[in-house]
């Protein structure tokens, strides 16, 4: 759940619509052409996601529910043939070169460590990946929880793949995107972003048990019942590399190991285990991994039943949750989310590792401009750096443009 340092704050919306798609595929295939001076061999394009429940359960074997955005990540590649490799941004100010030989883990910093990660677990695991060139171009906002980190290797894996003669599955670049961050950059993540932004399609959420990897398709169209995803990206800046992360990780694993479980998702006493363990600190974690497992069931149910409104109180009851019993929140989020249930959200929480990053509210559509009003203005009273606000519209997932 980290974020690709691309140095980009704030990204319109890149629609969903298909000509809207096309097009900036042309622009990310013109810009390669521009820095490179010759004509990119294709075009991978990978979105950035929103979970609409079920937060840090992905490592304990848990269930989650993300979609797509429409904001997406674009990757203009082409091959090599001398072992070297060329990376640019339009987001970032410059760029980075090296023989493919060369990256190992924690050898690579910022964006460009995604891309030389997914070049690196590809020839770990027997592609035949020799140089490249690839231009990025994304409207994911940067350090806002939304997967850009994701987005950005699950294309890398793509294109270096494809241009060296391979097709990996889905399920094949979801695990090598996984292990970019896991083993390259070093953040112990779980499989829910790469999964997302590889599996999703428009106009659905993905329901995902992360113990089977079995997958759902479940209808999610808020529109079409008089409402939306409203984001608050908080702007307080979403860091996990520097521990937070890994510390919940390894507190589910003791929970997990003292409570004889292969993972909290195991557990089914949940008063039992929590009179099991001694630390209170575990004793919160566990509850807040068994009763969000519990949340995205529920949220389930409700959405295969048309009873969009009912998942309202599960997005709030998840915030208590990560606030309370996780403690990822921090003052911008906490405030966002107490400003948008004033205003008349029927539900709001944090999404995302935490730290920082944005806040999800289900909003009427008459809400919309009360509710983005009531955030801003709490905002200004804290003295707290303007937020950005964008509807979320479940998008399609992760696809070579040509």
């Amino acid at each position: 759940m980290t974020e690709a340092a691309n140095g980009q704050a704030e990204a319109p919306a890149d629609g969903p619509s298909p000509v809207n798609a096309d097009r900036r595929a042309e622009q990310a295939a013109d810009a390669f052409t521009r820095h490179f001076g010759y004509a990119p061999e294709g075009v991978w394009a990978a979105p950035g996601r929103i979970n609409l429940i079920g937060e840090h359960t992905d490592y304990s074997d848990g269930f989650v529910l993300p979609f797509a955005l429409p904001h997406t990540l674009h990757a203009a590649a082409a091959a090599r043939a001398d072992g070297r490799v060329r990376l640019r941004s339009l987001q970032a100010p410059e760029g980075i070169e090296f023989d493919v030989t060369e990256p190992a883990p924690g050898t690579v910093e910022g964006w460009a460590a995604y891309p030389a990660g997914a070049l690196w677990v590809l020839r770990q695991e027997g592609y035949r990946v020799d140089g490249l060139d690839l231009l990025v171009d994304s409207t994911i906002p940067s350090g806002a929880g939304l997967s850009s980190s994701a987005a950005l290797s699950c294309a890398a894996v793509m294109a270096g793949a494809a241009l060296h003669g391979a097709e990996p599955s889905a399920s094949q670049v979801i695990r090598m995107a996984r292990r970019v961050e896991n083993d390259f950059v070093g953040m112990p993540c779980g499989v829910l972003d790469q999964s997302a932004s590889m599996l999703s399609a428009q106009g659905h959420a993905l329901f995902m048990d992360t113990r089977t990897m079995e997958t759902e398709q479940v209808p999610f169209a808020p529109d079409r019942q008089g409402m939306t995803v409203l984001v608050v990206d908080t702007r307080a800046p979403h860091r996990l590399v520097e521990g937070h992360y890994a510390d919940r990780h390894r507190a589910c694993q003791e929970a997990a190991k003292a409570l004889g479980v292969a993972a909290l998702r195991d557990v089914t006493d949940l008063e039992a285990a929590l009179a099991a363990l001694a630390s209170p600190e575990l004793r919160r974690r566990v509850r807040h991994v068994v009763t969000e497992n519990a949340r995205v069931l529920d949220t389930v149910d409700h959405l295969r039943a048309g009873r969009l409104r009912e998942v309202g109180p599960l997005l709030t009851a998840s915030h208590m949750s990560l606030r309370d019993d996780y403690e990822v929140t921090v003052p911008e989020v906490d405030t966002a989310v107490r400003a948008l249930l004033a205003a008349g959200a029927l539900g709001a929480r944090i999404t995302g590792g935490g730290f920082g990053g944005c806040v999800i509210a289900l909003v009427e559509r008459e809400q919309v401009e009360e509710c983005g009003w009531a955030v801003e203005e709490a905002y200004r009273e804290e003295g707290f750096t303007a937020p950005s606000l964008f509807e979320a519209t479940p998008s399609a997932g992760a696809r070579r443009m040509w």
